[in-house]
C-alpha cells in the first residue's frame, strides 16, 4: 500500500523538534511551529485511505514515510497503534513516543524533525519549494 501527500514549503520551517514531524494543510507558519516540515498538505489524517488506516491500527505493521523534496529522500520507520483513529482534518503527525490524538499517523518513530538533514530544511524554507510525504506499508 502506498499514498502521496504533496505539500509545500515556508520560509519559518525550522525542523528541530526532537519527538515529532508534522505536515499540515495550514497556509501559514509561526516560527514557534518547530516540528512541522511542510505547508498547504493536500489532506490531514482524516482522508488516508481507509485500507492504510486499517493497517496502521495494527501495532505490528510497520510503516516507511517518506520526505522527498527535489532530488532528496529522507525516510522515517515508525509503528501502528491500536488506538489510532486518524481523524483530524488539518495535520499529519509522526511521533517518537507512544501517545495517541487524532492527528497521530504513526508512534515509535525511528526519527523526528530534528534528524531530516538541514539541505532539505533549506530548500523546504524557500515557499515555492515542493514536496512529497509518502506512506508507505509492505
Amino acid at each position: 500500500m502506498h499514498f502521496e501527500i504533496p505539500f509545500s514549503g515556508h520560509e519559518n520551517i525550522r525542523s528541530t523538534h526532537k519527538n515529532t514531524i508534522e505536515i499540515t494543510k495550514d497556509s501559514s507558519l509561526t516560527p514557534s511551529g518547530d516540528c512541522i516540515v511542510g505547508i498547504n498538505a493536500k489532506c490531514g489524517c482524516n482522508k488516508i485511505p481507509e485500507n492504510i488506516k486499517k493497517k496502521l491500527k495494527d501495532p505490528n505493521t510497520v510503516i516507511i514515510f517518506s520526505i522527498n523534496v527535489k532530488n532528496y529522500s529522507f525516510n522515517i520507520r515508525g509503528k501502528g497503534h491500536q488506538d489510532l483513529i486518524c481523524s483530524d482534518p488539518h495535520d499529519i503527525v509522526l511521533r517518537k513516543s507512544s501517545f495517541v490524538c487524532p492527528r497521530t499517523l504513526a508512534v515509535n518513530c525511528d526519527k523526528a524533525s530534528d534528524s531530516i538533514p538541514r539541505k532539505i530544511i533549506q530548500l523546504l524554507q524557500n515557499p515555492k519549494t515542493k514536496g512529497t510525504f509518502s506512506i508507505e506499508i509492505k
